[in-house]
């Protein structure tokens, strides 16, 4: 079903994606960007059940990977993302089937927030799907040790730094990365050790601090009991979307936790995901 391709190549490291084609002619094209504190993950992470669900609505996928932190910092993962957005546009069509003039970007945490981040990119998408995504990297809530994670056991430094390694990453398992995350967020010291940047230099890096009238109209779905990224973040970011006329809605799921989407079988979710289907059809 699906193929496999480089998307970006380097003489240090290339970078994989997936793309997942629609029966349909000349189809519109999602990009999914995985989360992972940008610390893990991979673009074997999109669910079977999301993906027959894409397909099936008429719509190709291209999963991807990017580096990760903190062995690549985020202003070059940042480039990755936009290396991914250029290549459908411009090298994509001479292997797959499908409009390079119709692309959504589509995220979940981490995965989310790099999706909003291509909203203030030179070559944008035509539209954005952010699911529990965060848009202000410069906040106390990324600042700040986590209540959610301080509950945790203590993840000692000494641990995450002996995770880290001193090669370039683009596909990194939870089992063998989450510690790092799990320190960042304990100690505070995470959106330092991901970007290599000090507070006052983030802004450029935020979202909800870059929104133009060119931003693409953006879909945001959070719940309100999410104890990773707080719902705020995409009250915020749907607050500064509506001040600047860009079409814009907010999904809430009450009650709904950190990766609600994974319930698929909730009813509450599946309405979300017709709505998904709805706002991409509207913006594609």
């Amino acid at each position: 079903m699906k193929t496999t391709v480089v998307y970006k190549k380097t003489n240090l490291f290339q970078i994989e994606a997936d793309f997942y084609p629609s029966k349909r002619e000349s189809a519109p094209v999602i990009v999914y960007i995985h989360g992972g504190g940008l610390v893990w993950g991979s673009k074997e992470d999109l669910k079977k059940e999301q993906i027959e669900f894409y397909l099936g609505a008429g719509f190709n996928i291209f999963s991807i990977n990017y580096r990760l932190a903190p062995e690549t910092k985020l202003p070059e993962i940042i480039t990755d993302i936009e290396h991914a957005i250029y290549w459908l546009k411009h090298e994509g069509v001479d292997h797959f089937n499908y409009d390079p003039e119709k692309i959504a970007v589509i995220g979940g945490s981490a995965g989310g927030y790099l999706a909003l981040l291509s909203g203030t990119f030179e070559t944008k998408p035509n539209c954005i799907v952010s699911f529990y995504g965060y848009g202000d990297i410069h906040g106390d809530w990324a600042h700040k040790p986590s209540p959610h994670y301080e509950k945790m056991t203590k993840v000692p430094k000494e641990l995450a730094d002996m995770l880290v390694t001193n090669k370039v990453i683009t596909d990194g398992p939870i089992q063998k990365r989450y510690a790092i995350y799990m320190y960042g967020r304990q100690s505070a010291n995470w959106i330092h050790s991901i970007s290599g940047l000090y507070r006052s230099e983030l802004f450029a890096y935020c979202p909800l601090h870059n929104i133009t009238s060119s931003f693409p109209p953006t879909l945001l779905l959070h719940g309100t009991l999410d104890e990773d990224v707080p719902y705020e973040q995409s009250v915020l970011m749907s607050e500064a979307l509506t001040k600047a006329n860009i079409p814009t809605e907010l999904i809430t799921i009450e009650n709904g936790k950190h990766v609600f989407d994974e319930d698929w079988n909730n009813p509450t979710v599946q309405q979300a995901f017709t709505r998904v289907i709805e706002f991409l059809n509207r913006h594609l």
